[in-house]
């Protein structure tokens, strides 16, 4: 059902100085810049910034996005195996949508549809 790592989103407190670092770090520039998420493509494989701390403790600030066909399926899939929703589907623009489920020993698993 996997196709493949599509996105990794690293959560921050301070979005500006993140972001200057990840442009040193990475030697490139955000295709994508607003105040509430800054991604890169390095490769084709997205690399985000998120300034949303909610729900974030320490050692859990990035969530692996899988790319998936359908995420509906995806999750519910997911969900008859075990797994629990740690964030609904939502769309974040466009035709993207996302989701989190944990698995039955609470890691977290990011699903992304869309494109």
């Amino acid at each position: 059902m996997f196709n493949k790592l599509r996105t990794v989103v690293y959560h921050v407190s301070d979005i500006v100085k993140a972001k200057q670092w990840y442009i040193q770090l990475t030697g490139m520039q955000p295709y994508f810049d607003e105040v509430f998420y800054v991604g890169f493509d390095i490769n084709g494989c997205e690399l985000g910034l998120d300034p949303d701390m909610n729900n974030i403790e320490k050692g859990n600030h990035h969530t692996a996005y899988w790319s998936v066909d359908d995420i509906a399926k995806a999750v519910a899939h997911a969900e008859s195996i075990g797994a629990t929703i740690v964030s609904p589907i939502q769309n974040v623009g466009g035709t993207i949508e996302v989701a989190i489920v944990a698995d039955p020993f609470d890691n977290h698993i990011g699903l992304i549809a869309g494109a």
